[in-house]
């Protein structure tokens, strides 16, 4: 594992850092939710400038006024007007230093480059929410019989077309 510290800007490979984490640990192998088979992209039957996106974030966004998410398993999601003024955004997550985001949303919630993209006619539009959640949850069981159906549920509604998947 590299010893030296990181930047913001450096990029870090999570899931080699992860692997070498739990290795060190004792704990085994981590195995990560998408492996060993990774589900494939399903291709875009339109133009992105007429598609709708849902964004979907796993870094612990909350609108103010909400409830803060609270521990590593908390499996509670959050829906965010993708209209709100970016800073009523706030952080809560146990895994990773809140540091930036908190000083630019955008970096875990990318709704200003969205909504540039949306101006610009590049996007057609954004689902009225975005739909966070913290990430770090240890049940995969839970994931996959809780979460994942809610969002995906969330999204079909929201009638996206497409989906970005912010991972931290």
């Amino acid at each position: 594992m590299d010893t030296q510290p990181h930047t913001f800007t450096d990029p870090v490979d999570y899931i080699a850092v992860t692997h070498e984490t739990y290795d060190k640990l004792g704990y085994g192998s981590y195995r990560w939710a998408h492996e060993p088979d990774p589900v494939p992209l399903a291709p875009i039957n339109k133009p992105l400038s007429e598609c709708k996106l849902a964004l979907i974030a796993s870094g612990g966004v909350y609108a103010a006024g909400q409830v803060a998410f609270t521990h590593k398993d908390d499996l509670s999601m959050r829906h965010i007007p993708t209209d709100i003024d970016i800073r009523a955004l706030r952080t809560s997550h146990f895994a990773y230093d809140m540091t930036a985001a908190r000083q630019d949303p955008n970096i875990v919630l990318p709704l200003a480059p969205l909504r540039q993209l949306v101006a610009d006619g590049e996007l057609g539009s954004l689902t009225h929410h975005a739909l966070t959640f913290m990430g770090g949850i240890y049940s995969q069981r839970k994931l996959r019989e809780q979460l994942i159906p809610e969002i995906v549920a969330t999204v079909q509604e929201m009638e996206a077309d497409i989906a970005l998947l912010v991972p931290v």
